[in-house]
């Protein structure tokens, strides 16, 4: 039985004065009306109308049920209202997670454009560089860069970028040009946290694995790029924390001969249907700008 139509068939039989005025009002046959209410009687375990061919009576149980079904039905018109003023004006909270050098270059700086235009929507904006699980501990959306798990979240792919081999020409100067990965194992390198020691190149679309010797390790890929910079040694990191430093000469690539494969960064979310309307919003909206602004890492 569906309950809360039952309630409303209820309600709109004393409004109606009788079963068949109100089968009428709500385009159902008469039958219909008279199983909905019998139904809704025996659910309750008590009488709501006494009736017979000429009229109706509320119990007085029935008289109290009245009551408490026009409020949760008023009630109920008032959610559908506000949910449907959503979908047309989204608002509420929408909780975001980012890798943090991602987040700080492009996430935020969306964000404050986003809620600029949207200001019945708030943000919450976390960045962490550890893989969030977005249903525990209740995120709506997260970016993520590299190749997904099977899982049940929906993805959309904002573009793609790479690990890059890179350094100062100061630093090249001294140590020379680097032509192949071996010759890391005998260079000073900065090395980052979640990579660790060991790099990964592609010989010839076959997998190789260098292990670097390591000067400084650290967890932020913005200290790791500055050190590059100023000359400590060869760094390895994604395109995209070190692509203004490549552009205006500050660093060097390296062995892209060897550069492993591409991978996707993309929006993911718990589900596609059904989904909050400012999530669907901020996705439509976002996607474009952020993929207009991520560099070319070919």
């Amino acid at each position: 039985m569906d309950r809360l139509k039952a309630m409303a068939t209820f309600v709109r039989i004393v409004e109606a004065g009788s079963l068949s005025a109100a089968a009428a009002m709500s385009n159902q046959s008469a039958a219909s009306v008279v199983r909905s209410l019998a139904s809704l009687e025996k659910h309750l375990g008590v009488r709501l109308l006494n009736r017979n061919t000429r009229r109706l009576a509320l119990t007085a149980e029935g008289s109290e049920f009245l009551v408490w079904s026009r409020r949760m039905l008023a009630e109920f018109d008032e959610v559908e209202h506000n949910f449907d003023a959503r979908r047309h004006r989204p608002g509420g909270l929408l909780r975001i997670t980012a890798p943090v050098e991602f987040g700080r270059r492009y996430v935020a700086p969306l964000i404050s454009a986003f809620l600029a235009s949207n200001p019945a929507i708030q943000i919450e904006l976390t960045l962490l560089d550890r893989m969030v699980d977005l249903l525990h501990e209740g995120m709506d959306l997260a970016i993520r860069i590299g190749h997904l798990p099977d899982s049940t979240l929906v993805a959309t792919t904002v573009g793609r970028t790479r690990l890059v081999t890179c350094a100062s020409p100061g630093f090249l100067g001294e140590s020379g040009t680097i032509v192949d990965p071996a010759a890391l194992r005998k260079i000073a390198c900065i090395a980052f946290a979640l990579q660790g020691n060991l790099w990964q190149f592609l010989r010839e679309g076959v997998a190789i694995t260098e292990e670097i010797s390591a000067r400084l390790t650290t967890n932020q890929a913005e200290v790791a790029s500055q050190a590059c910079v100023n000359g400590l040694g060869v760094a390895r990191l994604l395109h995209y924390q070190v692509a203004t430093e490549l552009k205006d000469g500050r660093l060097v690539r390296l062995l892209s001969a060897f550069d492993p494969d591409d991978v996707p960064i993309q929006m993911v979310y718990p589900h596609s249907r059904l989904m909050s309307p400012r999530i669907r919003l901020f996705i439509d909206w976002a996607v474009p700008r952020l993929a207009a602004q991520l560099p070319n890492p070919a």
